[in-house]
């Protein structure tokens, strides 16, 4: 990795490496079998955008000793080269006949015991990036060699980010930050949704931003319907409460939060409602320390925005961040995950305003030993006005 400003250190990798070898003797397993963009890039560092194809599957395999061993498609045998991997294998893909099957079959056979288990993650917010007549295949191939549950293994090591990580969220954080302080520039009385948001997509680029896979919003009267609809050509008029949510990446790391806009003087339902989400997602901030539960930010939103204790439709407020949008933990009433230093979490309240509209508020903060600290930096009470 020639910029030292990029990535990390193979000492990085290492480390989760042998964090995870350490978990997976307790689990009794000889091998993990990663199959998603996420958990590849996590042990390799492997970033590229091909993942958006869905032609091509990639593999990696940690075996209970040593380095990762890459099993790809040849065309990314030269930018997995550039990584701290250097047992690549691959075939040329696509093909119709054997996708890399039997080569993932033989290296899983290589590294694992006749009466091995391979762990391939299977909880919520997981999946298995091949086809499922490959896995089925897969799997009688390496009899008695069985795949089972991966134990959570990567998802536990990912919900505690390294400080190295936590840099790359916060300076994703503030180049969000620079370009929603430049909305006025792209939005106004009169300017389409839609070029709203072309704009402001071009001014996260403009700040530093590598791209932009996530930008949601609405704008629409005294608040808004929802929060995931894309962009229309309506023009925002007087009255309008404008909120756009953004998922910029830099540097592989995600920051994930928004900002509300009044298309002129906010009425003081919106002011309100405004305030008590800002109120709200300090409340949970206060709280967010060692020996707190997930719940229990779940449930100081909630008193402070929805006082008639009602848990509001998105059923969540809020989650874990950092590789991905949205990671685990959800931030709902059933979660007792402990809160540990190093949790990057969006807090994320919502409140139901006069017409059934709603509004939404977003921060993102990372756990320390001393309580929370803010990613993003967090927006006054008062709601931003677009004069």
């Amino acid at each position: 990795m020639t910029d030292a400003s990029r990535g990390f250190p193979a000492s990085e990798y290492q480390e989760r490496t042998n964090k995870a070898q350490a978990l997976m003797a307790e689990a009794g397993l000889a091998a993990l079998l990663l199959t998603t963009e996420p958990e590849v890039r996590y042990y390799t560092g492997f970033l590229t955008r091909f993942w958006e194809s869905p032609t091509r599957p990639w593999f990696v395999v940690l075996p209970a000793e040593g380095a990762p061993i890459a099993v790809i498609p040849s065309i990314g045998a030269y930018l997995m080269g550039q990584t701290w991997i250097t047992d690549i294998r691959t075939w040329q893909s696509p093909n119709y006949q054997d996708d890399g099957i039997a080569l993932l079959a033989e290296t899983l056979r290589e590294v694992v015991p006749n009466d091995g288990n391979i762990g391939l993650a299977d909880a919520m917010e997981s999946h298995a990036r091949m086809p499922l007549a490959d896995l089925g295949t897969l799997k009688s191939t390496l009899l008695p060699r069985r795949i089972v549950s991966d134990a959570q293994i990567t998802r536990r090591l990912r919900l505690i980010k390294s400080p190295a990580e936590i840099a790359k969220i916060r300076a994703a954080a503030q180049v969000a930050d620079r370009a929603f302080d430049r909305v006025p520039e792209v939005a106004q009385a009169g300017t389409p949704l839609s070029l709203v948001f072309r704009g402001f997509q071009a001014l996260c680029l403009d700040e530093g931003a590598d791209w932009v896979p996530y930008l949601a919003g609405a704008s629409d009267q005294g608040g808004y319907g929802d929060v995931i609809s894309p962009a229309t050509d309506a023009p925002l008029v007087p009255g309008d409460v404008l909120m756009l949510d953004t998922g910029l990446v830099r540097d592989g790391y995600f920051c994930d939060f928004d900002r509300n806009f009044s298309v002129g003087p906010p009425s003081a339902s919106v002011q309100t409602g405004h305030a008590r989400l800002v109120d709200a997602t300090h409340m949970a901030f206060e709280l967010a320390r060692p020996g707190a539960v997930i719940s229990d930010l779940f449930h100081a939103m909630n008193r402070v925005a929805n006082p008639d204790g009602d848990a509001m439709e998105a059923g969540r407020l809020g989650h874990g961040l950092g590789m991905q949008l949205t990671e685990w933990p959800s931030i709902v009433p059933a979660d007792q995950t402990p809160l540990m230093p190093g949790m990057v979490l969006t807090l994320e309240p919502s409140v139901a305003l006069q017409g059934g509209q709603i509004m939404v508020h977003e921060e993102n903060i990372v756990v320390s030993d001393q309580g929370a600290e803010w990613l993003s930096r967090p927006q006054d009470r008062s709601i931003r006005v677009l004069v």
